[in-house]
């Protein structure tokens, strides 16, 4: 059990719990008498959940998220009344003006907030998705006067839940590594990761510092910290200035990889990839997150053949998000595909990635400051991936993204517009070279293209080629090559 914390911190936790509504009952400095136990968390059983506490806290959420934007934005959308409440319960939903960042990022954040509270009550992935929607309904019916907006429902209550349970499994990795009694850095850190989480273990105490249990899966974790060069860049005719050089910071992290002895595939997310790319010195400060994605399997299960091959395969689901300089790209998707390792000899083990589905989201081009040159859609998508892993010392990698938004787009804000097909691609390829322990150098190139065709307006052809030189801090021995095969077989 934790040491009990300091009084003061618990005087302020008080007074945030009976703002929410919170019984007294869970901050007493003595023990529950035996008339009334203490209830705790066990992930195992689902004994000592709660549906009550995140309904609150995400109405309490959602009621300090208005009020900050209603004092601080420079905008009246947020002045919400009963008139703008009971206009939004029967109106029809649409499809916003905001900026793209707001709608594509913003959002999904916002979900994963939702998603942290019900997660770290105790909740299963099914029951906090659906509170995350439940969130996103409430906020987009009383938290703002405008329309209810279709593309942020699926954003914040769908796509929320595949960024919330991927930074909730983060979180509760790093307090796993604590023991029973992760320090103080462990605790900041997953309260900076997945704050509901950190919210939920400070304010409870006891009730909800079960740590959620991980089973031990097979990870491979990596930091990079690069310089770009953009050596190609084909505008499409857009006014816009593009940077010849950037920084670049880059975390990822697979967790779940196949091949893991014991290791089942029973939750949703039990197996995940998440990933995220900012430039520091981006311009404009919308272009910060260059990059972010989440894959999570949602359904599925492992499988082998032979002895050198495992795999797992199922239902996917995943939120992705690219910004590169010219145009950009957002989508939450469903996808139908498989994830498996290929012992090729002894030493070579070759990793990959196919994935196809559809998904529901917006494309356009960076070519106004507001961010509202763009279009929602239907977009079906597929993803290749591949990486080739030679024993402890080198990492070949290539991956292969497109997206295809076809028909009738909803205008972002300046037009509504008819559109023909648009194809975006991305291609990733690189190598790393371990040097000395968990340190390593890379290079990485990148071609980012964007093809559309506007009636009335011709085509544009957009394009963007950087090449990345990296110091990369590797999280794992043999750059994440599962290892099942008997010892005499994978004997160095």
């Amino acid at each position: 059990m934790r040491p009990t914390r300091a009084s003061s911190l618990r005087w302020v936790c008080l007074a945030v719990a009976l703002t929410l509504g919170v019984p007294r009952a869970g901050f007493a400095e003595e023990p529950l008498t035996a008339k009334a136990p203490a209830k705790t968390l066990s992930w195992e059983t689902g004994e000592g959940h709660s549906y009550f506490i995140p309904a609150f806290e995400i109405a309490g959420f959602i009621a300090g998220l208005n009020l900050f934007n209603r004092f601080l934005a420079d905008t009246d959308d947020y002045d919400s009344d009963l008139h703008s409440i009971k206009h939004n319960l029967t109106a029809a939903e649409v499809i916003d003006k905001d900026p793209f960042s707001t709608n594509q990022i913003g959002h999904p954040y916002q979900g994963s907030m939702y998603y942290g509270f019900a997660r770290s009550s105790g909740l299963n992935y099914w029951q906090s998705m659906g509170y995350t929607v439940a969130g996103s309904l409430l906020w987009e019916t009383v938290g703002e006067k405008t329309p209810p907006s279709l593309n942020d429902n699926i954003a914040s209550g769908i796509g929320g839940s595949f960024v919330g349970e991927a930074l909730f499994r983060m979180a509760s990795l790093l307090l796993e590594g604590g023991g029973e009694t992760p320090g103080f850095w462990r605790e900041l850190g997953a309260a900076a990761i997945s704050p509901p989480t950190g919210f939920n273990r400070l304010v409870f105490g006891d009730r909800f510092d079960a740590v959620f249990p991980s089973r031990n899966p097979e990870i491979f974790i990596r930091l990079r910290l690069g310089a770009t060069l953009t050596t190609d860049i084909d505008t499409g005719g857009l006014t816009h200035e593009a940077k010849k050089y950037e920084g670049s910071l880059d975390y990822s992290i697979i967790y779940g990889l196949p091949g893991k002895p014991g290791y089942k595939y029973t939750r949703p997310f039990d197996y995940f990839q998440f990933e995220i790319t900012a430039v520091p010195n981006a311009d404009p400060i919308s272009n910060l997150i260059e990059n972010a994605a989440v894959r999570g399997l949602l359904l599925g299960t492992g499988y082998e053949l032979g002895n050198d091959y495992r795999g797992l395969w199922g239902l996917f689901g995943s939120f992705d998000y690219l910004s590169p300089q010219v145009f950009r790209v957002s989508t939450t998707a469903l996808s139908l595909g498989t994830v498996a390792q290929w012992w090729l000899t002894q030493r070579i083990a070759l990793q990959g990635t196919v994935l196809g589905g559809v998904g529901f989201g917006a494309a356009g081009t960076v070519g106004d400051r507001a961010e509202r040159d763009y279009h929602y859609g239907i977009i079906p998508e597929a993803l290749v991936g591949l990486r080739a892993i030679f024993g402890e010392r080198l990492m070949v990698d290539a991956t292969g993204h497109q997206y295809y938004v076809a028909g009738k787009g909803a205008g972002g804000g300046i037009s509504t517009s008819d559109i023909g097909g648009e194809i975006i691609t991305r291609v990733n390829l690189g190598f790393t070279v371990r040097v000395y322990g968990p340190h390593g150098i890379g290079v990485q190139y990148l071609l980012s293209t964007r093809d559309t065709s506007v009636p009335g307006g011709g085509d544009r052809h957009q394009r963007v080629e950087t090449v990345n030189l990296t110091y990369n801090f590797l999280g794992h021995t043999r750059f994440g090559a599962v290892e099942w095969r008997p010892a005499e077989l994978a004997a160095r």
